[in-house]
C-alpha cells in the first residue's frame, strides 16, 4: 500500500516528491514507489455559501436572518474544482492505505487539509508533516518524525470553531446591514475593530491643539559644549511656561558653569530579535514602501521557489533548541556576496554558551525567520526579493555577533541654582552593527518632539569642579505634534498589539491578544488591509491611510461589539483553550449562534441611515445611473452605484513609471491612446512620449520590454477591487431591505 501526501501548494508538492523519489507525472500528482504527492492550490474546499441549504438564499431579505446552518454544509470552491476532483481520486484510491497530511504547518493549514479530506469522505488513517522550511533536509528529516494525526485534531476542532464563527457573525451581520441601509456594507470582527482603530486616531489628530513649549541652551565655545536645561521641578527639558523662561534667561546670562558630575556608565545593547512576518512587514515598509502584502508575496517566492528563507507566516522572533545545532550550515548556506566574509567569521568561531533569542517557550507554531540551509544564488533574484533577503540576512548575522558595547558619559553642570546637562557616547565595540555597517537597523537618536541639545555631542575633557564661563544663554522653542496617520507599518503594529484601543481594561484579554497575535493573524493581516482599500473603506494619501466616508457611515451603523477589540480577545481565548483540549467545540459554537442572533437583532433596531456622498454627475454606459467616485489603495475610478450592473471605470492609476524631473511615481490617466502620464511636480506626458522615450533612454530596454510593462499596467488596471465577501455580494437582490 502507498501513502498519499497532500500538500498545500503545487511547487511545495514538487519538492516533496523530488525528496521522496516520486518522478512519475500523474493528473494533477506525482508518483513514486511509496508514495504518491498531490496538493490543493491553497484551500480548495469553503464553508457553503448561504444558497447552498436553501435556494430562496440567493435573494437577500431581512426576514431569512438570522441564518444559523447546523450542521455547516462544504462547497469545492468552482474556481478549483478541477484540482479537488484530482485530489479526492487519489484519496479513494484502492492502493493508498495512508494519509499524510503536509500543509502548511499551523490551523490555517491544518484546515485547508482537513476540510479535503471531510468534503472527500476519506475515513483513512492521518499521520501529519510538520516542518519550517521546504529544503530537501527538512522534508527528509520531517518523514523521518512523521506525527500521528489525532495530535491535531484539536488544533482542526479550533480552526473549524474560527472559521464557522466567522461565517455566522459576517455574514449574518453584513445582510443584515446590506438589507437595511440597501447599500453594500461588509464587517466583521478583525476588519471593523481595524476601521475603528484608524477612526480613533482620525478623532486624536483632529482634536489636537498643539501647545508651544520652551527650553534653555547654554552654548560654551571653548571648549565647545552645548548644556540643556533640566526642570528642576518635573525633571524635563520643556517648560510650557515662557514668562519663566525668558525670566530663567535673564538671571543666567554672563554666569558661569561649575561641573557638579562627569558619569561614565558603559552601557551593552544586544541586537534587535530576529524577524517575525509583521516585524518584516513593518520593516519593509518603512525601508522600501512594500505593503504588507507586498512583503509577503516575496517572502513567499523566498520561501517556496528560491527555498533560501524558513517558513514566512510565523508570529514567533525567537528559535527553538533544536535548530541551534544547524546554524553554521545556515551560515555558510548564505556566506555569499556581501555577507561572505561576516559569514565566514562567524561559522568559524564557537557559538557562545547562550544565545538570548533562543527560547521555546517562545516558539509556537514556528520559529522566526531566518536562512534556510539551501545554497543561494543571489544573481536568480529579483531586486525585491533581494531586499527582502537582504533584511533577513543581516538581522540573523546580527545576532550571532556579540552585544554593541559603547560608554555613555553624562555631565551635569549648575548655572546659578538651575541644572544643566550635556550627554555624548564612546563606541568600544561596534558588535552588531558590524552586519549593517553605516545602515543601521535600529535607529537611535532624537525622538520626534526631542529639543535639538538634548542629542548626544562629542564631549570634551572635563572633571567634576571645573568651570565654564563666557557662556551664551538661549531659549529654545517648539510645538507638541498630534499622533501620526497610520501607515501601512504603523496599523499592522496596531493590528498586532490592539490593547491600547481596548476599552475594558481586562488584564486577560489584554494578554490573550499579546500571546495570540491581536487582530488578524501574521498570514491574514495583509489580505485584511487589502480588503478594506478593495471595499473602498480605506483610501491613501502618500504614505498614510485614510478612512472612506463609506468607512465611517458604516462605524455609526454597525454594533458596538463589532469595533471593539475585545471580541477577538474573548475568541482566541476560547479557540486556545480548544486547541489545547479544555473546552469543548459545540460549547463555543453555541455561544456564537446565540450572540448571532443577539447581533443581528441590534441591526435590525438600528436606527441610522446610509447616504452615497461620492456620487459623480457621470452616467454609467450600461445602466445609466449615476456613478460613485472611489479611491482605490493605487487608483481612482468610477463604480456603478447599482451593484447588480458593476460596471466601473478607472480615472487614473498610480504606475511604476518615474518622473524624468522628479523620479517619483507618475499617474496614468485616460483611455487608449489618449492616454497621459501626469506627476504631482507638474510634469505631463502622453503614453506615445513616454513609449518613445522608454526606447531611446532604456538603455537596452527592447520594445518587447516596454510592451510588457504596458501590458502589466492595463492588467492591473483590470484586476477585481472587490474582496470576496463583496464579490459575494456582487449577486444581491433587496427585498425588503427597509
Amino acid at each position: 500500500m502507498k501513502s498519499l501526501v497532500i500538500a498545500e501548494k503545487p511547487s511545495v508538492g514538487r519538492d516533496i516528491a523530488r525528496v521522496l523519489n516520486c518522478s512519475k507525472a500523474g493528473n494533477g500528482c506525482l508518483e513514486g514507489g511509496q508514495y504518491i504527492v498531490t496538493w490543493g492550490l491553497g484551500h480548495l474546499v469553503e464553508l457553503a455559501d448561504p444558497e447552498e441549504y436553501n435556494a430562496g438564499f440567493k435573494q437577500w431579505r431581512m426576514e431569512d436572518l438570522p441564518m444559523l446552518p447546523d450542521p455547516f454544509k462544504l462547497m469545492v470552491i468552482p474556481q478549483t474544482a478541477k484540482q479537488y476532483s484530482v485530489v479526492k481520486a487519489q484519496i479513494h484510491r484502492k492502493d493508498v492505505g495512508e494519509i499524510i497530511i503536509a500543509t502548511d504547518a499551523g490551523r490555517e493549514g491544518e484546515l485547508v487539509a482537513r476540510l479535503i479530506l471531510k468534503k472527500a469522505g476519506s475515513k483513512k488513517p492521518v499521520r501529519r508533516l510538520w516542518i519550517s522550511s521546504v529544503t530537501d533536509k527538512a522534508i527528509r528529516e520531517g518523514f523521518a518524525r512523521l506525527r500521528d494525526g489525532r495530535e491535531y485534531d484539536n488544533l482542526y476542532d479550533a480552526a473549524m470553531c474560527r472559521a464557522e464563527a466567522d461565517w455566522l457573525v459576517g455574514i449574518n451581520a453584513t445582510r443584515a446591514l446590506t438589507c437595511k441601509y440597501n447599500a453594500q456594507l461588509s464587517c466583521g470582527r478583525v476588519q471593523t475593530p481595524t476601521l475603528a482603530m484608524i477612526a480613533k486616531r482620525e478623532a486624536a489628530i483632529r482634536s489636537f491643539v498643539p501647545q508651544a513649549y520652551y527650553g534653555l541652551q547654554a552654548r560654551c565655545m571653548s571648549p565647545a559644549l552645548v548644556l540643556a536645561w533640566q526642570d528642576g521641578e518635573g525633571g524635563g527639558s520643556r517648560c510650557f511656561d515662557r514668562k519663566r523662561i525668558e525670566g530663567l534667561q535673564a538671571a543666567l546670562e554672563g554666569s558661569p558653569a561649575r561641573v557638579e558630575e562627569v558619569r561614565r556608565i558603559p552601557k551593552r545593547v544586544l541586537a534587535p530579535l530576529l524577524y517575525d512576518l509583521t516585524e518584516l512587514q513593518r520593516e519593509a515598509s518603512r525601508r522600501f514602501n512594500y505593503s504588507a502584502k507586498e512583503t509577503l508575496n516575496i517572502m513567499q517566492r523566498l520561501y517556496e521557489n528560491h527555498k533560501v528563507l524558513t517558513y514566512p507566516r510565523t508570529d514567533s522572533r525567537y528559535l527553538s533548541q533544536d535548530i541551534v545545532p544547524t546554524l553554521k550550515e545556515r551560515l555558510r548556506a548564505c556566506g555569499v556576496g556581501p555577507y561572505r566574509q561576516m559569514a565566514s567569521r562567524l561559522a568559524s568561531r564557537p557559538l557562545p554558551a547562550k544565545l538570548f533569542f533562543v527560547d521555546n517557550n517562545k516558539v509556537s507554531d514556528h520559529h522566526a525567520i531566518i536562512p534556510t540551509e539551501q545554497f543561494v544564488q543571489l544573481e536568480h533574484m529579483t531586486v525585491d526579493e533581494r531586499r527582502i533577503y537582504d533584511l533577513v540576512v543581516r538581522r540573523f548575522l546580527a545576532v550571532l555577533f556579540p552585544p554593541y558595547e559603547y560608554e555613555q558619559t553624562r555631565v551635569t553642570a549648575l548655572i546659578g541654582q538651575e541644572r544643566f546637562t550635556a550627554h555624548g557616547n564612546v563606541v568600544k565595540s561596534a558588535g552588531w552593527r558590524e552586519a549593517y555597517g553605516a545602515e543601521l537597523a535600529v535607529e537611535e537618536g532624537a525622538e520626534a518632539d526631542e529639543l535639538p541639545e538634548d542629542k548626544a555631542q562629542l564631549l570634551p575633557s572635563l572633571k567634576k569642579g571645573d568651570v565654564l564661563s563666557g557662556l551664551k544663554v538661549s531659549v529654545t522653542q517648539g510645538k507638541t505634534k498630534p499622533p501620526a496617520p497610520f501607515n501601512e507599518a504603523t496599523l499592522l503594529s496596531a493590528m498586532e498589539n490592539p490593547v491600547a484601543y481596548m476599552e475594558s481594561g481586562s488584564r486577560e484579554m489584554a494578554r490573550t491578544l499579546g500571546e495570540t497575535g491581536g487582530l488578524g493573524t501574521v498570514a491574514t493581516r495583509a489580505d485584511i488591509i487589502e480588503k478594506l482599500f478593495s471595499g473602498f473603506l480605506l483610501e491613501k494619501r502618500g504614505k498614510d491611510i485614510f478612512l472612506t466616508s463609506k468607512a465611517k457611515q458604516l462605524l455609526e451603523l454597525v454594533p458596538e461589539d463589532l469595533k471593539k477589540p475585545e471580541l477577538t480577545a474573548d475568541w482566541e481565548m476560547k479557540l486556545s483553550r480548544i486547541s489545547a483540549g479544555k473546552l469543548k467545540r459545540s460549547v463555543f459554537m453555541e455561544e456564537i449562534r446565540e450572540y448571532s442572533i443577539e447581533l443581528t437583532g441590534q441591526i435590525k433596531a438600528g436606527q441610522g441611515s446610509f447616504r452615497h456622498d461620492n456620487l459623480t454627475n457621470t452616467k454609467c454606459p450600461v445602466c445609466g445611473k449615476r456613478m460613485l467616485a472611489v479611491k482605490g489603495k493605487n487608483c481612482e475610478m468610477l463604480v456603478c452605484q447599482d451593484r447588480e450592473c458593476g460596471h466601473r471605470e478607472t480615472v487614473s492609476r498610480t504606475s511604476n513609471a518615474r518622473c524624468p524631473v522628479c523620479h517619483k511615481k507618475m499617474q496614468l490617466r485616460g483611455k487608449g491612446e489618449g492616454q497621459i502620464f501626469v506627476c504631482g511636480c507638474g510634469y505631463k506626458e502622453k503614453l506615445k512620449a513616454f513609449q518613445e522615450r522608454r526606447k531611446k533612454e532604456g538603455a537596452g530596454v527592447s520594445k518587447k520590454d516596454v510592451a510588457r510593462y504596458m501590458n502589466q499596467q492595463k492588467k492591473e488596471a483590470q484586476e477585481p477591487v472587490n474582496n470576496s465577501l463583496a464579490q459575494m455580494l456582487a449577486g444581491i437582490h433587496l427585498d425588503g431591505g427597509k
